[in-house]
């Protein structure tokens, strides 16, 4: 996956203008500075509303340019120290800068703009947690440069790796892991056969999946087996060209929702804030409702993160995933907590739906596809016609197609909710319920 020599660096943003004194006076979704100059847009990149800055244009456009901040003379009352030593150059976090109640309010008006076409008396409900420590999940990227070996993510608006030392984010298990590992791999050879490393931490502990870009000794491979016993982590190999590790059934991992255990291959997508699941769960089975008199269509449902909980309600649930390895999960966890409810299909959801699906009368249905959306699904749902849908989205923009073309088709928007699940990115997810119309 990684080149084994240093790679071409991403050149850094070059002035081709004079300092300039800018007024700031609104934010965009990526974090950076809204400003006017002589009625010119000019979009600053660490600069908050309300501040008087200086910034030197970088790359100038016909509609706006974009400038990088040089001084700040007259700072916001919001601006805060950031927690990360890694800020300015990792391309992980771009909100650290602003205190964690307007980086709030910052996604709120986002996500109002987003949703203007749908949402008009209707209030965003905020989920939140907490803002740091939270991410259970992460690949960290490893390189050669100059004969050092470097661990780390991707830079801000770059392909270059950022070599660090800690990661807010992270959960204390997994930056435990990481500093260990870093201090391991400094001078071993298993570092010149990695593409990728990832980290994961659940309810069984703290795993570390190395993908291999090259073959390596057994002798090797039993000595990092031995590392991973000493530390107390699961270690897990993914093997050349393979597109997925092998892992035995006794070693799959499981997390907790509720007093559900779920059970997944440690390369299955999982949501990597953890307290945030269970509050994103919770609120949807809040807004559902489902009792004995539904039969639930959940799409997109992986696992089961959001089948099994419904299924514990409702009177019976049809979880539908393209994935065939998901599927067999899902249907393992059903089985494990006695769940005999809830059923699952492999299907590609961006084709015609499998009439199978109709023998059942859907009463509601629950959508929680992946960025793209669920665009092509939306006629088999309105042919359906669930008296309720609610819609778990990690892209806003995808939402409002899709939302709008539902309420074309006779449904209603009743509630929005901004779920942060990124404290300190820009990443917004939200979750929407809609009714169908009388």
């Amino acid at each position: 996956m990684r080149r084994r020599t240093s790679p071409r660096r991403t050149p850094k943003p070059q002035p081709i203008g004079p300092v300039q004194t800018f007024h700031v006076d609104g934010l965009t979704h990526e974090a950076k500075g809204v400003a006017r100059l002589q009625g010119k847009v000019t979009f600053i990149d660490g600069a908050l509303p309300g501040e008087t800055v200086t910034a030197q244009v970088t790359k100038n456009g016909r509609r706006f340019d974009e400038a990088i901040l040089t001084s700040i003379i007259d700072p916001s009352p919001h601006r805060v120290e950031p927690a990360c030593p890694h800020f300015t150059v990792c391309g992980g976090c771009s909100f650290q800068h602003l205190s964690d109640e307007k980086q709030l309010a910052a996604k709120q008006d986002w996500l109002k703009g987003q949703l203007r076409n749908l949402i008009t008396t209707q209030e965003l409900e905020p989920l939140s947690d907490a803002p740091f420590g939270y991410r259970r999940r992460a690949r960290i990227a490893i390189d050669r440069i100059k004969g050092d070996i470097v661990l780390g993510f991707r830079g801000k608006a770059s392909s270059d790796i950022v070599s660090i030392s800690q990661c807010v984010v992270l959960t204390d298990g997994l930056q435990k892991v990481f500093l260990a590992l870093k201090n391991t791999l400094v001078n071993d050879e298993l570092a010149g056969a990695l593409g990728h490393i990832e980290l994961l931490e659940d309810t069984k502990g703290v795993s570390v999946l190395f993908r291999l870009t090259a073959s390596i000794s057994e002798t090797l491979e039993a000595a990092w087996d031995a590392w991973a016993e000493k530390e107390r982590i699961a270690l897990y190999w993914q093997a050349p060209k393979a597109s997925k590790a092998e892992v035995a059934i006794a070693k799959m991992r499981h997390y907790d929702l509720g007093d559900l255990t779920l059970s997944y291959h440690p390369q299955d997508f999982i949501q990597i804030n953890a307290s945030m699941n269970q509050k994103m769960v919770a609120q949807a089975m809040d807004w559902l409702r489902p009792n004995k008199q539904d039969t639930v269509l959940d799409l997109f449902c992986g696992v089961g993160n959001f089948s099994l909980p419904l299924a514990q309600q409702a009177e019976s649930v049809i979880g539908v995933e393209v994935q065939d390895s998901m599927v067999v999960a899902a249907r393992e966890n059903a089985r494990l907590n006695g769940l005999e409810n809830a059923q699952f299909i492999a299907a590609d959801l961006t084709k015609p739906v499998n009439q199978e699906l109709f023998k059942t009368k859907i009463t509601k249905v629950l959508l929680d596809p992946p960025r793209a959306g669920a665009f092509e699904f939306l006629d088999s749902v309105i042919k359906i016609g669930p008296t309720q849908i609610l819609y778990v989205s990690c892209n806003a923009s995808t939402l409002a197609r899709d939302a709008e073309y539902l309420v074309a088709k006779g449904y209603r928007v009743e509630r929005v909710s901004l779920m942060d699940m990124f404290p300190q990115t820009s990443h917004v997810e939200t979750m929407m319920l809609l009714h169908k119309k009388k």
